[in-house]
């Protein structure tokens, strides 16, 4: 398993228990069990890296986090990567918001050095939620069908940030968007 740190955006609990919906499912189909088995949590990965220094990023994510609002999220689509990790994940709609509190925080991040890896660069990022990884190549299309039928589009809210350890994935901090904690 890979080792490293990811910068992840997570979901408010209606949202949440949606993609936590196709987890299951694919899970009671043998499909795939991973993210289940590794104790993940719905999330959007704004950045990941082998090299990041979390008692940095602590004060840096938090008043990063302080500055936005909660964030409309729509989950729209369904996809996988041309990769051989056979990865499924759903897709947000690719809001302006989403896309510039993802710009926004590389800036903040490559101020104080942090090196923002190929995949994670803003021009070229993939926004998604992964559902699924190493899903045997005979069942991505079973699977495919099965999160077709997850009635999408799903809307919620982004409402945390946090920084997550992998793997096995432990959540090192996280902060709310805005200043719903202030209040």
């Amino acid at each position: 398993m890979s080792q490293g740190y990811a910068v992840e955006l997570y979901f408010d609990p209606a949202l949440e228990n949606q993609v936590l919906k196709a987890w299951n499912v694919l899970a009671r189909r043998q499909i795939s069990t991973q993210l289940i088995e590794m104790e993940s949590r719905p999330h959007i990965t704004l950045l990941s890296s082998p090299l990041l220094d979390p008692p940095k990023l602590q004060s840096l994510i938090k008043n990063f986090a302080s500055k936005q609002e909660p964030l409309p999220l729509t989950l729209s689509s369904v996809g996988a990567f041309p990769s051989d990790d056979n990865v499924l994940f759903l897709s947000p709609t690719p809001s302006v918001a989403l896309l510039q509190l993802h710009s926004q925080l590389c800036d903040v991040l490559r101020r104080e050095g942090v090196e923002i890896g190929e995949e994670y660069r803003p021009d070229t990022w993939v926004p998604h939620c992964s559902v699924a990884q190493e899903v045997p190549r005979n069942r991505m299309a079973e699977a495919f069908c099965i999160l077709r039928d997850l009635k999408l589009p799903v809307s919620g809210y982004a409402m945390d940030v946090g920084l997550v350890e992998f793997s096995p994935v432990r959540e090192l901090f996280s902060f709310p968007l805005g200043n719903a904690s202030e209040a």
